[in-house]
């Protein structure tokens, strides 16, 4: 039998072709290897506690957060303020201290609704204070999706995927459709959120000039031209445009018209953020689309927040069926994040009925930024209005900024902040923003608006912060702290300023900013006589 067997191997060893052969011969020379390195292995001597102890203590484990971050100062404007002990409504209670509210995002007021307290309790009582999952795996609820075509509905779009942080919505929506690879055309002053989801897209940024819809034109035409010269590459390449409706860093509204028409001239989708202008403008809250009548239809999709007008939490993402399903099964924040609490979605719901159902609150919150930003125009010598008059955020960039280091701008504004808060007991706010962010800020105050403000208290507002800004001497400090190359533009500011003081004694006290339309650096921003509604000269009679 055995000598059978040894036949049969022989026959076919002398039959096989010679590559068999040598394969075989590989394979039994790796394996007789690889038995003797783990001989090896098990001979090889152990470590001592001691040895083992040495490793251990030289090992320098990576940081989970970025050293940028870690190191940053907290969140509570540099040590200004304490711990709230309070919901942050029209009011806000700080270390037992009372304060008009104008820090945080309340834009409609709804945060001190008791209809949304009452929504939010019911929920409570039926589904609990969470939802325990994301929503593919049995974290939604039935209000989820009320809510989700609730906004569809509001909006006039076909769905809606709900996310349970602003900040994922648009962070999580931009990478799930755009890929290494793509092109992405961006503002070069969009917001934090918006560039995390550039920067986990993977694909090619190209920033262009904050609100300049020329300078957009102008970088779609070069990348045009680059496509021409390799068409089939061109082919194989998407092209987006990301855009904010009222930018979060400036309050400024974005050309949106012109934006649409280049985008469809170029074959670009259109990107809008619309967290801040959600629920502000238009005339029944629908945001910028609204109110510049631009079709919704011609935006790929709309990511917005009911975290600033709704008083609740939570983004969306809005848009055609084939848009958010997409984002169902590809969006980070949506597939792996825990689901909204049921509680939140029901005050948001509840928020969307109160705007559906009271218009009239909408012309309310316009009517109150308008005349916010007129009395910050008129009343403020030393700073001046850079957002767009019906922007629910004013901010107030110090004059001189232009020629005076980042660091002293920022001290300056910390002092009137603190002096506010001491002698007013008005909670004001400097924005914050990481080093790695791209085009930073100058240094300023952020004034949100709040439908709730009377216009006497929007006035005490103005009053307290020009008030500060002459008791602190801030004049004197602003023209110190200018550097000796731009002893012309010191000379202008101080020859601006003397002519104010003589114009205001001449009329009895009253702001003028014709007296200092005379210099740029000391300018406040223009506005024209006819850009407000005709209620506004009305305005200040009501109180």
């Amino acid at each position: 039998m055995l000598n059978a067997v040894l036949a049969f191997i022989y026959q076919n060893l002398i039959e096989a072709p010679s590559y068999h052969l040598y394969l075989e011969a590989f394979l039994a020379l790796w394996l007789f290897w690889l038995i003797r390195q783990r001989k090896k292995a098990e001979k090889k001597k152990r470590l001592t506690q001691e040895e083992e102890q040495l490793i251990i203590n030289a090992w320098q484990p990576k940081p989970l957060v970025d050293e940028e971050v870690t190191n940053m100062e907290s969140y509570d404007n540099g040590g200004i303020w304490g711990p709230i002990t309070g919901r942050p409504g029209k009011t806000v209670e700080i270390d037992g201290e009372k304060y008009l509210n104008v820090a945080t995002h309340n834009y409609l007021g709804l945060l001190d609704s008791q209809e949304l307290d009452d929504a939010a309790e019911q929920c409570i009582r039926r589904y609990g204070v969470g939802s325990c999952g994301p929503r593919g795996f049995y974290g939604t609820v039935d209000v989820h999706i009320e809510l989700e075509e609730k906004i569809a509905r509001f909006l006039n779009l076909e769905e809606t995927a709900l996310y349970s942080y602003g900040f994922a919505a648009v962070a999580s929506a931009i990478p799930s459709y755009a890929k290494a690879g793509d092109i992405i055309f961006a503002d070069e002053q969009v917001s934090y959120p918006i560039q995390r989801g550039l920067a986990a897209s993977r694909s090619s940024i190209i920033y262009f000039k904050h609100n300049s819809w020329e300078n957009l034109q102008e970088e779609l035409e070069k990348q045009r031209e680059t496509d021409k010269k390799n068409a089939k590459k061109a082919k194989t390449i998407r092209r987006f445009c990301v855009v904010e409706g009222i930018y979060t860093k400036s309050g400024t509204m974005c050309p949106l018209k012109e934006v649409t028409d280049l985008c469809k001239q170029y074959k670009v989708r259109l990107f809008v953020d619309e967290s801040i202008s959600f629920g502000v403008l238009g005339r029944t809250g629908r945001g910028l689309t609204e109110h510049l009548d631009v079709d919704r239809k011609d935006i790929d999709f709309i990511s917005g927040s009911l975290e600033h007008s709704c008083a609740s939490f939570g983004g969306f993402i809005v848009g055609p069926s084939y848009v958010v399903d997409h984002q169902r099964i590809s969006g980070l924040g949506y597939c792996f994040s825990a689901s909204l609490p049921p509680l939140l979605a029901g005050s948001g719901i509840k928020a969307l009925e109160i705007i559906e159902q009271s218009p009239e609150i909408i012309q309310d919150v316009q009517d109150k930024c308008v005349y916010m930003h007129q009395t910050f125009m008129n009343k403020l010598t030393f700073f001046r209005v850079t957002s767009h008059e019906l922007s629910p955020l004013k901010f107030l960039s110090l004059v001189g900024s232009k020629v005076l280091a980042y660091d002293v701008i920022k001290d300056l504004i910390e002092q009137v902040i603190i002096h506010v808060k001491e002698h007013h007991k008005i909670a004001l706010v400097q924005p914050y923003y990481l080093e790695s962010e791209h085009e930073l800020p100058l240094p300023s105050i952020r004034v949100s608006i709040n439908r709730l403000l009377t216009y006497k208290e929007i006035d005490s507002i103005a009053a307290a912060i020009e008030d500060v800004s002459n008791s602190i001497n801030l004049y004197d400090s602003v023209i110190s702290n200018i550097p000796t190359q731009f002893e012309e533009t010191k000379a202008d500011m101080i020859k601006s300023y003397e002519a104010y003081l003589k114009w205001k004694q001449q009329n009895n006290g009253i702001t003028g900013k014709e007296a200092l339309e005379q210099d740029e650096v000391f300018e406040p921003l223009e506005i024209a006589e006819d850009s407000a509604p005709k209620k506004i000269a009305d305005l200040h009679s009501r109180n």
